[in-house]
């Protein structure tokens, strides 16, 4: 009888976690290399989960595609090693009328960018292709965070076959995906795709997953599956482990009987043991056809007050906007921020912005002197937040911190790697890069945290990210602009630029986006300051003559600031002509520049005013 017909009538078993075993005799490296390399392990595994009673069995290919094998310089032995693992899976179920599933894993997890979906899709049929070519009985598609992704290779494998396919999801939160769909609406838009079982594996222990299906209604025509983990995870001694009496597992599995699941298996931390107190403790259960569905509480996701003053990128599409960056002190003396951040204020900025941790050395928590400058000087803040420093705790944690304070403009940017900086041994977190923290923090807009759950009220970021258009092709750098607008980017602030030219040519490449651009001008304060930008700062160049004018003042401070100052007029003339938003940026926290770059933005534009008004005024 085959695997679909025998689900009509039967609740099978499934085998446990392959890894674990794997990882309890001490192999660390890769698990799929030992179908070629160590063969006799893997049957040994298969051997010891049929002989535990389990009916379907998986091959040992969670990782066997070229993107996952490239870690190991294996990418060139997709098909070798899927088509040895299929045969090692088959030999063993032989003699005992075990079904043999071909498993894919995911690939994506918070990033998305490390991955492509072109990729995805290229490394996941040469795999299906491999696995196919042996005849299993069927594919598991398990352990898929990302919806899209599942989604995109489930349909990619119903075309290629009609043999079963169970398709698996994995969820942070019982109960919802992470990116805020529901278990129950995932499950049916699975089965709508062409899966045959649709289902939950890993990250939850029996508890959760129990929880979460409890809010699940049974599928038209596909069947449910669940592969929970023994337990939660834990760490002792530096290794991880999972501590689950196997009794406890066999009584999860009749709650999940009885939310409808007809095949349960073990995911991490299982053991033949689990599956031999699964197989015994539904001996003789018959499957449901019906079950009550518990009723999800209706969530209230409530909209803040409004702030009362418009988004940055909306008052950058009205009018003039000058921001100006003044990072926070690398000490506790904060007297002289405070007394610049209050000259700033005095001639008029929109916004003053504050850097975290620029050159990856430590300065007062931007969030900290932000809250204050706001409280204490009403003065708009603009924060930056980096992906260097947090992981998706930290990075959540930090963003609903902004919220409650009453802070809604950022700007997100990737960050200067640690090594760079006042601790070059330092770990760089990196867990997601901007473009997945624009969309993570888009995520948080709509009331849904970074694991899907939700927030119960919604956040109100107006986003900004960085354009660096100091480079050999402006193009490039464009696409990548407007990958960040996918994302949900509302506005972009630039690196400091020197050329009038640059001024121009960046309008002209992106002038066919609608989002508003803060151009950055950055003062020069001598002829050393502008031999490091020019020579050590990556992607900075400034032209000969520049370098000129700033050496015939060479020594004279007061003058070599002065000529930084009419440079900065000069291109800012240039830049009023085509963008909106201004960006300064305060060298060496001497404000005074910035105070007189910000005035002399306004004088041009009331003389601009004045003299459209005497246009009007002689027309009338």
């Amino acid at each position: 009888m085959g695997f679909l017909d025998r689900l009509k009538t039967e609740i099978l078993t499934a085998d446990g976690a392959m890894g674990t075993l794997l990882y309890s005799y001490g192999i660390d490296y890769c698990y799929e290399e030992l179908n070629i390399t160590k063969p006799e392990i893997i049957s040994k595994i298969h051997e010891e989960y049929i002989l535990a009673g389990a009916d379907v069995i998986q091959t040992n290919t969670y990782s066997a595609n070229a993107v996952k094998l490239r870690r190991y310089g294996l990418e060139e032995n997709v098909k070798q090693i899927n088509k040895a693992a299929v045969r090692l899976a088959k030999k063993a179920a032989a003699d005992h009328g075990t079904f043999v599933f071909g498993t894919i894993g995911g690939i994506r997890g918070f990033r998305k960018d490390t991955c492509s979906l072109a990729d995805i899709k290229e490394a996941f049929l040469e795999q299906a292709e491999s696995l196919l070519n042996e005849n299993p009985d069927g594919l598991l598609l398990e352990t898929y965070y990302d919806f899209e992704e599942l989604t995109t290779v489930l349909k990619i494998a119903r075309k290629l076959t009609n043999i079963p396919i169970i398709a698996q999801v994995s969820m942070h939160e019982p109960g919802v995906l992470q990116n805020g769909l529901s278990l129950n609406e995932a499950l049916h838009r699975l089965e709508d795709h062409g899966a045959d079982l649709v289902g939950v594996n890993c990250r939850l222990g029996p508890y959760h997953m129990i929880q979460a299906l409890e809010k699940a209604t049974l599928p038209k025509k596909a069947y449910l599956s669940a592969y929970p983990n023994a337990s939660l995870l834990d760490v002792k001694d530096g290794r991880v482990i999972y501590e689950s009496e196997a009794e406890y597992f066999g009584r999860a599995a009749v709650k999940l009987r009885n939310q409808g699941v007809r095949l349960i298996g073990g995911c991490c931390g299982t053991t033949p043991k689990h599956i031999e107190a699964v197989k015994k403790a539904l001996s003789g259960l018959s499957p449901i056809h019906q079950k009550s569905v518990k009723p999800e509480k209706p969530i209230i996701v409530k909209e803040p007050p409004a702030p009362l003053d418009p988004p940055l990128h909306e008052l950058a599409k009205k009018k003039r906007t000058i921001i100006v960056e003044l990072d926070t002190p690398k000490h506790l003396d904060t007297f002289q921020y405070f007394k610049g951040t209050q000259v700033l204020k005095e001639v008029g900025i929109d916004a003053l912005t504050m850097a975290d941790n620029s050159l990856a050395s430590p300065r007062i928590s931007n969030m900290a002197m932000a809250a204050l400058v706001k409280a204490n000087q009403h003065i708009r803040p603009l924060v930056h937040i980096t992906c260097r420093d947090r992981n998706l705790i930290g990075l959540q944690s930090h963003l609903m911190g902004l919220h409650t304070l009453g802070i809604h403009d950022i700007l997100v940017i990737t960050g200067d790697p640690t090594k760079v900086g006042d601790f070059p041994g330092a770990t760089s977190v990196y867990d997601v890069s901007s473009l997945e923290l624009i969309s993570l923090i888009k995520q948080l807009n709509n009331g849904i945290s970074f694991s899907g759950k939700p927030l119960k009220q919604k956040t109100h970021f107006s986003v900004s990210a960085a354009f660096n258009p100091n480079v050999r092709v402006l193009e490039k750098a464009v696409k990548r602009m407007e990958r960040k607008i996918e994302c949900g980017a509302d506005s972009f602030i630039t690196q400091p630029v020197f050329t009038k030219e640059k001024i121009k040519e960046i309008y002209e490449a992106t002038k066919h986006l609608n989002v508003p651009i803060f151009i950055g001008i950055m003062p020069l304060t001598s002829l050393k300051n502008a031999e490091f930008l020019h020579n050590e700062v990556p992607g900075i160049k400034l032209s000969d003559e520049i370098i000129e004018r700033m050496r015939a003042f060479d020594g004279d401070k007061e003058k070599s600031q002065q000529t930084g100052i009419e440079i900065a007029k000069e291109l800012i003339d240039t830049a009023l002509r085509y963008f909106n938003g201004i960006y300064l940026i305060t060298p060496f926290l001497r404000y005074e520049m910035t105070a007189d770059l910000a005035r002399y933005i306004r004088e041009q534009d009331a003389k601009k005013g004045e003299t459209v008004h005497a246009e009007i005024t002689t027309s009338n």
